[in-house]
């Protein structure tokens, strides 16, 4: 990712969190890439911000003191945010699926936490439920699905090597039919020409490039068929203890039963099969959630947040 995509994406990240009018100043001691004379730093400023109203994200302008004549600040609302789907395709929607997976690296994996983290430390507050919700994280080795979908969409033959559990490397020769993420992964459920079958390939496994052809004979997916049935087997459903902060944490609550509260915090209730997810959704919720048990959950957090720490200062 350039400097310059990684900068829009941070300061959206920031102008949507904040629960108050950002001043220029402020995004500048804040958010990473914004550097050199002031003069070049707001230079690049109205032209992210440019950049930002082309792709129909506008930034309201205004002051968080009404009384005085402040310094303006900035802020995008996240209702003015939201994604008018209507002019698009399946396969439109299908890729932003994807684009959106992206949100959640570079919530946790980039400066953009640094800048919330920072923004905190000088007094501002922010609302991380206000951004648009996560979807799961698409790694840059399963970058082929944009592929996929489109090879699904034009019902297209798709060629590809695959690793197999005995470690073995294969050909594949399908029909895709559907693709899907569960358990923190992303699945492929194809019928495979030689083995005349339905069967389910982990994309993580999927070797080199994968190779689009025009079938000898258009194929139909079946009307019954249901991609559930072809996911891998469900893992173990665990449970855990949380604190949350009164009407935050929504993304955890929709699995969560609320056990007790005292006004400020609700303790929660929480099932989970893939702890790696959960832990990165308890993070992503930074003061608002503290985990209280299994202890063994509680300490690889206390520990992902001192990466954090260290990581982003």
């Amino acid at each position: 990712m350039s400097r310059k995509s990684e900068r829009l994406i941070n300061l959206t990240i920031a102008l949507l969190a904040t629960k108050r009018y950002l001043t220029k100043s402020e995004i500048f001691r804040t958010l990473e890439g914004y550097e050199g004379t002031t003069e070049t730093k707001e230079r690049m400023f109205e032209r992210d911000k440019d950049d930002l109203r082309k792709l129909g994200i506008e930034i309201e302008v205004g002051s968080f003191d009404p009384l005085f004549e402040d310094e303006p600040g900035y802020r995008i609302k996240p209702e003015s945010y939201q994604l008018q789907i209507k002019d698009l395709s399946q396969v439109d929607i299908a890729l932003l699926s994807i684009a959106a997976g992206a949100w959640q690296g570079a919530a946790l994996d980039s400066p953009a936490l640094s800048a919330l983290l920072k923004l905190q430390s000088i007094g501002i507050d922010s609302d991380l439920d206000s951004l648009p919700a996560l979807e799961p994280r698409v790694p840059n080795s399963e970058i082929d699905l944009a592929v996929i979908i489109e090879a699904i969409s034009n019902r297209r033959e798709i060629h590809f090597q695959y690793l197999g559990s005995n470690l073995e490397v294969s050909a594949r020769k399908t029909h895709p039919f559907a693709v899907a993420s569960a358990f923190g992964t992303w699945y492929l459920v194809a019928f495979d020409l030689e083995r005349q079958s339905i069967r389910t390939f982990k994309t993580s496994r999927i070797l080199g490039s994968v190779v689009v052809v025009k079938p000898s004979k258009p194929y139909e997916i079946p009307l019954d068929f249901k991609i559930e049935k072809h996911l891998a087997p469900e893992r173990e459903i665990k449970s855990a203890i949380i604190y949350a902060r009164c009407a935050k944490a929504n993304a955890l609550r929709t699995t969560s039963n609320v056990l007790s509260s005292d006004g400020e915090w609700d303790v929660l209730s929480c099932e989970y099969s893939d702890e790696d997810a959960f832990i990165s959704s308890v993070l992503w919720h930074g003061l608002d959630v503290i985990v209280r048990e299994p202890l063994d959950l509680r300490d690889r957090v206390i520990t992902s947040l001192q990466k954090l720490v260290a990581l982003h200062g």
